[in-house]
């Protein structure tokens, strides 16, 4: 069996945007429990130099769902709008992101894979790649690094989660 594009991402990007929407109910629970005020998981940072618990939420979308959408044009650049300002937004983000990976074909993508992509952060910026590349190179780890900080800032914050909680629905046979 060989393994194809579509096959290596996307059931894989579908098990962590779903663990991400777990971790968002998560914070969502506790904060109605008031065990937590929401507007500090919003805006929980790791180091004050690093973007807040929304942006990571927002970026598990971008690097997944957006990315993807992106390569049909074969032109990616950040989303620059600011991240939801509630947790329900967040969860709403993801159930689109997820939602737009179910939606993918999967000729579809892999007929795409050795297309031209070109990342580009306005004038200052322009890295070219194919396809493939572009969503295992750079899509892909910053899924797993945003989806990761998403699981650390709640942590941090004492939440009761665990790595199971991070990994998701694991694919398990039959």
């Amino acid at each position: 069996m060989s393994l194809t594009l579509y096959d290596a991402l996307v059931p894989n990007w579908l098990q962590i945007l779903g663990s991400v929407s777990q971790l968002v109910d998560k914070a969502d629970a506790a904060c109605a429990g008031e065990e937590y005020y929401e507007g500090d998981i919003l805006e929980a940072r790791l180091i004050e130099d690093m973007l807040p618990f929304a942006y990571q939420v927002k970026s598990c979308w971008v690097h997944s769902a957006l990315a993807l959408e992106s390569c049909k044009t074969g032109h990616f650049s950040p989303h620059m709008a600011p991240a939801p300002d509630s947790l329900g937004g967040l969860r709403d983000l993801i159930v689109q992101a997820i939602n737009g990976l179910e939606a993918w074909d999967a000729e579809e993508l892999n007929a795409i894979a050795g297309n031209d992509m070109v990342f580009t952060i306005g004038d200052k910026l322009r890295m070219e790649f194919t396809v493939q590349n572009f969503l295992f190179g750079f899509s892909q780890p910053n899924l797993f690094f945003h989806a990761a900080t998403t699981y650390n800032l709640l942590r941090m914050h004492g939440l009761q989660i665990g790595k199971r909680d991070f990994l998701g629905a694991l694919p398990l046979k039959g």
